[in-house]
């Protein structure tokens, strides 16, 4: 049970372990976890269980909320895939967490392999293990990125890692359901991914306008290469389009390449060094149009923001692109299929009708102080 502050003198103590961490790894999880945090400590103290990140000690408090390296900092990706050596690293390394203090333990379900590691801990702890579920990769994606039997495991690992916990927070209702059709009376809560409202209103404009504008990690299944692609088509009929792209990722280099071999990179303006979020929506409202052709999405945090900055938003229906759902619903945005050409023309008719204006009441929902409060009462209930 977890303890009540009724009954303590002591709050409650939430451990959330995730390799990853904002500002030092740029993403929707990373971002996730930084404002929630901000969040729940007023009512726990928040211990993060991270890779050492930092420079010093290997425990920092920072904003109330304590930072413990658990591992060395390992990367993430060996010849552009998620490395199993990190991954399994890290798993290992969340063993330390049996003789740590907790009363709840929430832990992201990227990369897997931790789960069962922390199952063990909390077993013998006999304390809660929360996961949160950004995803669900299935079979044909596991057999697309890593082969025949290599596919063929990493599915069965996924499929049994969905077993371990004791509640689940899953980052989109449609992640939740198929977390419940593959484990049928698996305990799920929907808590999406939030935005920072107070922080996009208070963003001004940065003065390098562009067109085009995206934040995103540079992976392939982001599909930067397509929106590449429909660029070139655009400028070949006369219609040529500037781009900020910000974000890293294994795929930088290549589409570097890809951009001057395409013949657009004197259009494509790179930002690999944005670390901040007021810069990111500064550089988000600099834009007219952003263009997010990612064919695996578990929720879309980058299409909320986008939205809230007043931008026109297109994505694709591609099936796995989560981010689709959060497009239908905006006024000012934009589905299409998932190829170039169609990309390319939804850019064009996207441009023609301007800026899509101020943020959509609807995106209220998704306010960092509304999200927390339902995670806080999974947590903490």
């Amino acid at each position: 049970m977890v303890p009540s502050r009724g009954t303590e003198d002591r709050k409650p103590i939430i451990a959330i372990v995730t390799d990853a961490i904002h500002p030092y790894s740029l993403g929707g999880r990373e971002i996730r976890y930084h404002e929630l945090s901000r969040y729940l400590v007023a009512s726990a103290d928040v211990n993060i269980y991270t890779m050492k990140w930092w420079n010093g000690p290997a425990t920092r408090t920072e904003a109330d909320v304590t930072f413990h390296a658990i591992t060395g900092l390992l990367p993430f990706y060996r010849h552009g895939r998620r490395s199993v050596r990190q991954a399994l690293r890290f798993a290992l390394a969340s063993l330390r967490l049996l003789w740590r203090p907790f009363d709840v333990l929430n832990v992201d379900h990227i990369p897997q392999f931790q789960l069962f590691t922390l199952r063990l801990v909390t077993w013998i702890r006999r304390k809660p293990l929360i996961a949160t579920w950004h995803e669900v990769w299935g079979p044909e994606y596991w057999r697309e990125y890593m082969g025949g039997i290599g596919g063929r495991i990493a599915w069965g690992i996924e499929l049994m890692s969905m077993r371990m916990p004791d509640h689940v927070i899953a980052a989109s209702h449609q992640t939740g359901q198929r977390l419940t059709e593959l484990v049928p009376g698996l305990p799920v809560s929907i808590s999406p991914n939030g935005i920072d409202l107070d922080g996009v209103n208070a963003a001004i404009p940065d003065p390098a306008t562009t067109d085009l504008v995206i934040v995103t990690r540079l992976m392939a299944h982001k599909r930067i290469d397509m929106l590449l692609e429909a660029m070139a088509l655009l400028r070949a009929e006369g219609r040529p389009v500037t781009c900020r792209i910000i974000g890293t990722g294994p795929e930088q280099e290549s589409l570097h390449r890809i951009a001057h071999e395409l013949g657009v990179a004197d259009l494509v303006d790179f930002r690999h060094d944005v670390r901040e979020q007021k810069e990111v929506y500064s550089l988000l409202k600099a834009g007219r149009v952003f263009p997010f052709p990612s064919n695996r999405e578990g929720f879309g945090i980058a299409v909320l923001e986008a939205l809230a900055c007043g931008l026109h938003v297109i994505t694709t229906t591609a099936p796995d692109n989560l981010a689709q759902h959060l497009v239908a619903r905006a006024e000012h945005g934009t589905l299409c299929d998932h190829n170039a050409r169609a990309f390319a023309d939804a850019i064009d008719a996207a441009l023609d009708r301007g800026k899509g204006g101020s943020a959509e009441p609807w995106l209220v929902e998704y306010s960092w102080p509304a999200i927390a409060g339902g995670i806080l009462e999974v947590l903490l209930p």
